[in-house]
């Protein structure tokens, strides 16, 4: 079994699919792999640590040579692995419900597309789950983003010249990056408070130290919501959120946006109204930049300032922490394939409930329930 590493090609893309570490155990399993010359650089790590793990370092045509396995952090285009083995499996994040034309590639390329961003949230596919993995590092980073921004301290400090009032940081969206982002904010001292559509965030919240900040009166999305993410709310819900945090916004110093729904636009959280009625010098970071935004006024990829606040909207705000998010990521790969690893097929075998999650192509067919419907 041939596993190919490759060099991610992506603007702001500074991770890679695999460490040494990883490679190794791969090797243990009885595979063979190459690396991409220079896919470990922008995350420190060199070629030569590679080849010390036991892997062939070469030129992205030499990698994919027969490769039965490609492993990468953002599917390429199908276009881009001539060489692979027909039938190869291609092992990423693919975004495949906004990036469909790129899927359709790999089904006319005879590619086996898996996509490690449909995992499904089940217990024992915790420890594969890339979205969970690289959200927690981009919550935490999207704080230390708005605390270099913000030109005041986090923490209360009082000294002989006076008292300095801690900051006060709002979190809209308490998933994984949510938390980390309370989490974050609370260890630098800041007040935090934090809302989120679905009942059952209200107690993680509190048990960080944060003040939930919800709707009283209009049902929102009971428990955890399907796979542990928010879906459509109702237009009294909506009304009633604006409101609220409407009010709520306008004291605040930091504010951080981590609302997605699968295969939907980010839904929109935060008014330039809204924005207008922050203090000069506050800070908003808007994690659903690439999805359309939480925010009104956020630009992929840019820094602006809306009303004399700073909007932040960096795009793929784990990569910002290339080393950690690198590990992560290629922990996540490696235990997906040695969960499936069949010692005397000398490969990994999916089984129906994962593999037909995460399946987008094969035989030359598109064929995910998802993109079917």
């Amino acid at each position: 079994m041939h596993i190919a590493v490759l060099h991610e090609t992506g603007e702001v893309e500074r991770r890679v699919a695999a460490m040494p570490e990883t490679i190794r155990k791969l090797i243990a399993l009885g595979a063979t792999v190459a690396v991409e010359a220079g896919a470990g650089a922008a995350a420190g790590i060199a070629d030569t640590d590679y080849e010390q793990a036991g892997a062939r370092v070469a030129d992205r045509a030499a990698v994919l040579a027969g490769a039965e396995i490609v492993l990468a952090v953002q599917a390429p285009e199908a276009a881009t692995l001539a060489g692979a083995a027909p039938g190869a499996w291609v092992v990423a994040a693919f975004d495949p419900l906004r990036r469909r034309e790129s899927v359709d590639g790999y089904a006319a390329a005879g590619l086996e597309a898996l996509a490690m961003d449909l995992m499904p949230r089940i217990t024992r596919a915790q420890s594969m789950d890339i979205l969970s993995s690289q959200s927690n590092l981009a919550g935490y980073k999207a704080v230390l983003e708005a605390a270099s921004a913000y030109g005041r301290a986090f923490p209360m400090m009082m000294t002989a010249a006076g008292t300095i009032p801690a900051a006060r940081v709002f979190v809209m969206g308490v998933g994984v990056a949510g938390l980390q982002a309370i989490a974050t904010a609370r260890r630098l001292g800041a007040q935090v408070s934090a809302t989120d559509v679905r009942s059952a965030t209200k107690e993680q919240i509190q048990s960080l130290g944060a003040k939930p900040i919800f709707v009283e009166g209009v049902a929102g999305i009971e428990g955890e919501g399907a796979g542990g993410y928010a879906g459509e709310t109702s237009e009294a819900y909506r009304a009633a959120q604006a409101e609220l945090v409407a009010g709520h916004i306008a004291r605040q110093d930091i504010v951080i946006t981590t609302a997605l729904i699968p295969g939907r636009p980010a839904p929109r959280l935060v008014t330039d109204a809204q924005i207008a009625t922050m203090r000069p010098g506050s800070v908003i970071v808007d994690l659903a930049v690439e999805a359309g935004g939480n925010v009104e006024g956020a630009v992929a990829g840019e820094v602006v300032q809306r009303h004399g606040v700073t909007i932040i909207g960096h795009r793929n705000m784990a990569s910002r922490l290339a080393a950690d998010a690198s590990a992560l990521f290629a922990r996540n790969l490696y235990n997906f394939l040695s969960a499936f690893w069949d010692k005397e097929a000398g490969r990994p075998v999916l089984d129906a409930e994962i593999g037909d999650a995460i399946r987008l192509t094969r035989g030359g067919q598109v064929v995910n329930p998802r993109l079917q419907s």
